[in-house]
């Protein structure tokens, strides 16, 4: 028998219906019900609450669970889910697989989807095929690579998916099937968890938008930016010049589209075009989603310079 350890942060999978609004109110072992897995509570409420520093406690414990398990299940609010199994994913270097699941709808639901997520996530997490995945999320039938899934809807039951990669698992009924592996790059060191990352701060583009977001963040204290832009990398001639500006003062800059899917590519010239902003100094973050990008900055501000 393989060991799988659940870890529980609450979100819409352990909610029920209030008078006026759902709330956490499903416990641990009610969750857990008919599953032969061991388990452990670190929060009890949405992951619209979650900051940074709930993240880095979520990845830390759970690295720390893939190191006396064999799999390790994470459940958690859909809101922020695909921050926190990326910013796990940026640090797992292991073999064991993590996988993150939620639920669209709360545990009181007449037709709740929160125990076949569960259930397949720990299926998913015990079966030997799983050994190098990596960190999932796993919802609705399938499991997604950490580093490429994101929420796209946000009631479907299917709720994730990853536009720039197909499913790593189809979980049907009591059969897991790995449809593919994915590549894995070396991990950042787990001790970049420890202490606070650095703010980084995200600015969406859009049709007229002007660069005052973006010198607010520096002004703030931000150390990086990440611009999700129109298309393939392009921004408004004014935020382009807030990009230089807020460069020159030593504040990173790091571009990526604010489309579903598809990579960045520097290709535009002109006041704002993406290969004007790439000759200017500009770091493109390639098929990276704005929410991974400003993780993986923040975390690699923060990680030691061997």
């Amino acid at each position: 028998m393989s060991r799988v350890i659940v870890l529980t942060t609450g979100g819409t999978i352990a909610s029920r219906h209030g008078k006026d609004a759902v709330t956490a109110g499903t416990t641990p072992a009610d969750l857990l019900e008919g599953l032969d897995v061991e388990h452990r509570e670190i929060f009890d409420r949405g992951s619209y609450g979650f900051g940074e520093a709930e993240l880095r406690l979520i990845a830390r414990t759970a690295l720390a669970a893939a190191d006396e398990a064999d799999g390790v299940v994470v459940t958690h609010g859909t809101d922020t889910m695909e921050e926190t199994a990326f910013l796990t994913a940026l640090t797992h270097t292991g073999d064991r697989p993590i996988v993150f699941c939620g639920a669209q709808r709360p545990a009181d639901d007449p037709d709740r989807d929160g125990p076949r997520n569960l259930r397949d996530a720990v299926r998913l997490a015990a079966h030997p095929e799983a050994a190098g995945l990596g960190v999932m999320i796993a919802m609705g039938g399938r499991a997604w690579s950490a580093r490429h899934a994101t929420k796209t809807h946000t009631l479907d039951l299917e709720a994730f998916s990853a536009p720039d990669m197909g499913p790593l698992a189809t979980l049907m009924a009591d059969d897991v099937q790995v449809v593919a592996r994915p590549v894995r790059h070396g991990g950042l060191p787990p001790a970049v968890l420890d202490e606070p990352l650095p703010r980084v701060d995200l600015v969406t583009a859009h049709a007229g938008a002007d660069g005052a977001l973006i010198r607010a963040a520096a002004a703030s204290g931000a150390r990086g930016v990440v611009v999700a832009a129109l298309g393939t990398g392009n921004v408004p001639p004014d935020m382009a010049a807030a990009i230089e500006e807020v460069m020159a003062s030593g504040v990173t800059m790091v571009v990526v589209s604010r489309c579903a899917g598809g990579p960045v590519v520097p290709r535009y010239g002109g006041p704002g075009g993406g290969a004007s902003l790439a000759a200017s100094g500009v770091t493109f973050g390639g098929s990276l989603r704005p929410s991974h990008a400003r993780l993986l900055l923040a975390v690699s501000l923060a990680a030691p310079v061997s």
